[in-house]
């Protein structure tokens, strides 16, 4: 009989922190469970965070270009993630030779303004990437060859690039890829 008054009064204990909220071994299960938590996510960071780009590949996320001496008709070469980008100030002439082709005559249909920025249709930016095979077209330099559309020439496998780089001839499937940017102010221009 002893031993069923012993169980008795254990049985009430038990039952008076049941209705009173969490039992002992509720706040212990709890308390192990959040230092797990807290214990795992300590280990798992250092991991995670060394995958993080350092900070000479941020900095190479993005380039910044003054355009200010850019006068109609030049084109400059920049670098950007390593490949090389063709800025172009495009004059009245280039923009209207663009403008009169017929869109579905084009192998990827674009028009100029879909490759440029709003309120700045006058500045091409271009990736200098042929979309062939990746040669570095002509035609971005003073007195290099621009093909037979006043774009860009690449002379690995004659591809040929119109005004607003779209292709036009050649084995090349793609237009030059206009890669993200944006004018910062109405001479600079941040890439990426």
């Amino acid at each position: 009989m002893a031993s069923t008054g012993t169980a008795d009064a254990h049985s009430e204990a038990n039952g008076a922190a049941s209705v009173d909220g969490v039992r002992r071994r509720d706040f212990i299960e709890i308390a192990a469970v959040s230092a797990a938590g807290v214990g795992g996510l300590a280990a798992i960071y250092p991991l995670v965070s060394q995958m993080a780009p350092s900070a000479d590949v941020l900095a190479e996320s993005s380039t910044e270009l003054d355009i200010s001496s850019l006068e109609e008709g030049q084109s400059i070469k920049a670098v950007f993630r390593k490949q090389p980008v063709f800025v172009r100030h495009l004059t009245p002439d280039e923009i209207k030779q663009a403008n009169d082709v017929d869109i579905d005559s084009l192998r990827d249909p674009q028009t100029l303004q879909e490759r440029t920025e709003d309120g700045h249709h006058n500045i091409l930016v271009v990736m200098g990437v042929c979309t062939h095979l990746g040669c570095v077209p002509l035609g971005a330099a003073e007195g290099e060859n621009k093909g037979e559309f006043g774009g860009y020439f690449c002379p690995c496998h004659g591809s040929h690039y119109d005004t607003a780089a779209r292709i036009r001839k050649g084995p090349a499937p793609k237009n030059l890829q206009v890669p993200t940017y944006e004018f910062t102010t109405d001479t600079t221009i941040v890439i990426g």
